[in-house]
């Protein structure tokens, strides 16, 4: 017996074939009723199905390797590192093989992967820490123009960007964007391990590691791999909530440190040394390294590849590999030059903090199988500053376009090979500073197949076509004078729309001990510099009766 609210009646009005249903004292033929439940099943499937897209978010890892160059990776050419679990990444998606850093040092780079913009914009033009004005004094010309010390606070970074929607955000390792008040945590990253002011491990790449914010682990623990593990323990703790997991390598910076197993296993494997003994040749301001054969800087990059290892198992592990985005890259060229003149980049000019594509250049991978062709590649120019729009993209999530305002979505080219509207852009980058490698203060703007770079110091320029001439030695400035003049225009255009800063005349400057250092730096300088790279190659050498703590007494 139905109930006395719910019954059904003959409508005199119709045939049989129509009937109503009462409702309460409310009469609702019986196909407004169909449609109703039509579409409350409607509704609820959507918001179900809804409910699943929202689960089913790519996740996000973000791998960032300090000072690694574009040709310390196997297969972007090197023949000495090995390096299969990156070289397996590269394959799984779209290699592009014209990916660029924001800046030839670490922080600029970093800040604009954040922020989505050239570092002009947003003020970081030189490693957080070093020197400006009078309190810079190297003897040099100029006097470096100042810079932001801090990420700013008033931008919407991308963890910040991705944590207002809905993602778990994590990060671990190198940070170099501020100290207190702009850690990651006060950047949209709920989680952080390892990340703090310092741009080099305190305590070296084995614990005990003197790291603030990250406990120590078992004495000679490589701190590469804890941060690999870190991160693959975070992805393996994840559920149905999306994440966002920024694994941020203090390698391959200095110290140059390995296990004395890892020396041993790349001293053997080391190419033959050049004829004439000289491993670099100084190119206008300091040696700069001709050849991969430091089996220290090589025993890192074995470790680097398995730690990433280490992060990709977790990937497939999870069972959302194909719904999980990974980018791969670095934040400035290989150190060829200063510091610990570890590697290089040849057939690019330079490397880390000079102006050249060596300083430039970085391995630039992305992947997610859902999406992303494997074994795909692409010569579109792309940049760091580009991951904060292609991450929101693919995530669909909104864009941002007046925070990531220099930036391009690369989702077009990841899903179909195609976007000529990126290779129609220009990329610029600003560093008003002398770099410790080198480097000089000039800017530098890419234009399709041409890169301007613009010198501060007299306002020079020189133009190089990058398809013919990839080592940069064929200056075409005095050639192509209408070529250089379009470019300069819209490099310095660009400069002064966002309030650039530029370096000034030093008045200490004296042309006689400038003369002096010269010197130095091609005579004895670059003998001790021969001598010490050839020595690691040696059966009995040691850096340490320790290895650098690699190795437990």
């Amino acid at each position: 017996m139905r109930p006395a609210n719910f019954a059904s009646q003959p409508n005199p009005q119709h045939s049989n074939r129509v009937r109503a249903i009462t409702i309460g004292s409310l009469d609702v033929p019986s196909s407004t009723l169909l449609w109703m439940l039509f579409a409350i099943i409607t509704f609820a499937c959507l918001s179900i199905s809804q409910a699943k897209a929202e689960n089913a978010r790519p996740n996000v890892v973000l791998i960032l390797v300090d000072d690694l160059g574009v040709h310390d990776i196997g297969i972007e050419g090197s023949k000495f590192h090995q390096t299969p679990h990156i070289d397996a990444l590269a394959k799984r998606g779209m290699r592009f093989t014209a990916g660029y850093a924001n800046c030839r040092v670490c922080s600029p780079s970093r800040a604009s992967i954040q922020l989505g913009q050239f570092t002009a914009r947003h003020g970081i033009t030189d490693w957080i820490g070093a020197k400006t004005g009078m309190n810079f004094n190297r003897g040099d010309e100029l006097l470096p123009a100042e810079y932001v010390h801090e990420m700013p606070s008033k931008d919407v970074t991308l963890p910040e960007a991705l944590r207002e929607s809905g993602y778990k955000t994590f990060f671990a390792g190198k940070w170099h964007l501020g100290g207190e008040g702009s850690m990651p945590t006060d950047h949209g990253f709920d989680i952080n391990i390892g990340g703090h002011h310092r741009g080099s491990p305190p305590g070296g790449f084995f614990a005990p590691y003197k790291n603030p914010v990250m406990e120590d682990g078992p004495d000679g623990e490589s701190l590469t791999r804890r941060l690999g593990k870190e991160t693959a323990s975070f992805i393996e703790g994840q559920d149905d909530q999306p994440y966002f997991a920024m694994l941020s390598f203090y390698a391959v910076h200095g110290p140059i440190q390995t296990t004395q197993e890892l020396w041993q296993k790349y001293r053997e494997s080391a190419p033959t040394p050049p004829a004439d003994g000289n491993r670099f040749k100084i190119d206008r301001t300091l040696p700069v390294r001709q050849i991969q054969d430091n089996p220290v800087y090589a025993g890192m990059m074995e470790t680097l590849d398995n730690a990433v290892g280490d992060v990709m198992a977790a990937i497939e592990a999870s069972g959302k590999a194909d719904n999980t985005l990974v980018i791969f890259t670095g934040d400035n060229g290989g150190v060829s030059s200063g510091d610990a003149y570890s590697t290089s980049n040849l057939p690019h000019r330079g490397g880390k903090g000079r102006q050249w594509e060596g300083g430039l250049r970085e391995p630039y991978y992305v992947s997610m199988p859902a999406i992303v062709p494997e074994n795909s590649t692409s010569d579109v120019p792309v940049i760091g500053s580009d991951l904060y729009p292609t991450i929101l993209d693919i995530c669909n999530l909104p864009l941002r376009p007046q925070q990531h305002v220099d930036g391009r979505s690369l989702e077009t080219v990841l899903t179909s090979g195609k976007d000529e509207s990126l290779e129609q852009r220009s990329l610029i980058w600003h560093y008003p500073h002398y770099g410790n490698q080198g480097g000089e203060p000039s800017s530098v703007i890419r234009t399709g197949d041409y890169k301007l770079i613009h010198y501060h110091l007299d306002s020079h320029d020189e133009l190089y076509h990058l398809p013919t001439d990839i080592g940069e030695q064929n200056d075409l400035a005095s050639e192509q004078p209408e070529r250089v003049a379009a470019m300069r225009k819209e490099l310095l255009a660009y400069l002064k729309s966002v309030d650039a800063k530029f370096p000034e005349p030093d008045p200490r400057f004296d042309p006689e001990k400038a003369k002096q250092r010269w010197a130095r730096t091609h005579g004895p300088n670059k003998e001790r510099l021969e001598k010490r790279e050839a020595a690691m190659l040696e059966p009995d050498w040691k850096p340490n009766k320790n290895w650098w703590g690699s190795t437990i007494d």
